[in-house]
């Protein structure tokens, strides 16, 4: 490891445990009562967000899988949707310490690495899944944007997101059909060597020949990317009953996509302390009282990361077994 990349993540480290003072600090967090609600969340309420965990994670791996099909090759071999799904929540799980596209990417490409394209599949894959998570985030951003604009409450941010998502999916086949008219018509005419922008449209040309700007796979992966930020609501949701917190359901996914917008370009390992401020300020936004955002934006951050590694443990072990298991066949067959 280089001595800059050494300094940026000693850098990335004390930033986000800075940020977290921050939040202890203005918000007036009472440490030993936030442990003691995290000591007394009940079994009933952790299963409820392993299980919801468990649905976004499935999520996830059906956008990736929709992808991949498109993505590999005929000599290249499918991974299993338990394999997927292991390599899915491992990602998900390492994203609570570093960068989370850098975790999911890593862990399906080191996890595809013996299926064939493993960087095309296990990257590219990532990367083009997570695109229609920034889009759907984006449109409901707007949503929230506007509800906080004009005052309004649960009833109009609910009205607003649903025509955004409705326009998202509206707006998926046309855009494709420009980059498909694009990569069609002028890819050839700007192929000279050197030349930047026909670099980018043979790239465009490319991913038409795969299969990735097909206008329903898109509308699949839009749809599954609404699933997920459900699911996430209301993982948020249960946190917060979990200690018993009571925040509106609107205010919470009024909140979120700016939560996920600054996650997404977060310095801080995990998105630590950068996530926990932004949470805090959006909902506060929304009408949610500082003391009471910065209590659940604290307990959610560990009740959260707890169920990702368990659930990515079990499904590791699961995989495991799996091959275990078909190994121990083989041979079975093998001896006869």
């Amino acid at each position: 490891m280089s001595l800059r990349r050494a300094f940026l993540g000693v850098a990335s480290v004390a930033l986000a445990i800075a940020l977290i003072a921050l939040l202890i600090s203005v918000g007036k967090v009472d440490l030993r009562l936030t442990l003691q609600q995290l000591r007394s969340v009940s079994w009933i309420s952790v299963t409820k967000l392993v299980l919801l965990n468990v649905v976004l994670v499935y999520c996830s791996t059906e956008k990736w899988r929709s992808i991949d099909a498109a993505l590999r090759r005929s000599s290249d071999s499918t991974p299993s949707r338990t394999t997927s799904f292991g390599l899915t929540s491992a990602g998900q799980a390492l994203g609570m310490l570093v960068p989370v596209q850098l975790a999911m990417s890593t862990a399906r490409t080191l996890g595809t690495y013996v299926h064939g394209g493993a960087l095309k599949r296990g990257t590219g894959g990532t990367l083009w899944e997570q695109g229609f998570d920034v889009l759907t985030i984006g449109f409901l951003a707007v949503a929230s944007g506007v509800t906080r604009f004009y005052r309004g409450g649960g009833i109009m941010w609910t009205i607003l997101a649903v025509v955004a998502m409705a326009l998202a999916l509206l707006a998926v086949g046309p855009s494709l059909r420009v980059v498909q008219w694009l990569a069609a018509s002028r890819a050839a005419r700007t192929a000279t060597p050197g030349n930047r922008v026909g670099i980018i449209l043979r790239g465009l040309s490319k991913l038409q020949q795969s299969g990735l700007l097909d206008a329903a796979l898109a509308r699949r992966l839009v749809m599954l990317s609404v699933l997920r930020f459900g699911v996430t609501v209301v993982m948020c949701i249960q946190t917060a009953r979990a200690i018993g917190l009571q925040i509106p359901l609107w205010q919470m996914a009024a909140a979120i996509p700016f939560v996920a917008i600054a996650s997404a370009i977060a310095f801080t390992p995990g998105a630590l302390g950068v996530n926990e401020l932004t949470s805090v300020t959006a909902l506060m936004v929304f009408g949610t009282p500082l003391a009471v955002g910065a209590q659940w934006a604290l307990a959610n951050r560990v009740l959260v990361v707890a169920s990702y590694f368990f659930v990515a443990i079990c499904a590791t072990l699961i995989v495991f077994a799996g091959k275990i298991v078909a190994a121990s066949r083989r041979d079975a067959m093998q001896g006869r």
